[in-house]
């Protein structure tokens, strides 16, 4: 199951709730002051390619000098 992340518009909490896909917009309370409301967030990710790279949420590189649109036409850096 995947781990969703949520805010709690009453409190400001930030927390996390492993979820069922089907279930990661329905209502969910706040683990701190119970409010019913809280808002599912925007999860960032990032995965290692095969040559090392690191791609973030998105895809892109995260080699900030690289003008490449693709990794391997960087020499594999």
């Amino acid at each position: 199951m995947p781990i969703y992340e949520y805010s709690c518009p009453k409190c400001g909490k930030r927390f996390d709730a492993r979820r069922a896909m089907k279930d990661a917009d329905a209502p969910i309370a706040c683990p701190v002051c119970g409010a019913e409301n809280a808002k599912r967030g925007l999860s960032l990710f990032y995965a290692a390619g095969s040559n090392g790279a690191l791609k973030g949420a998105g895809g892109s590189s995260s080699c900030a000098s690289c003008t490449s649109s693709s990794c391997a036409s960087c020499g594999g850096h």
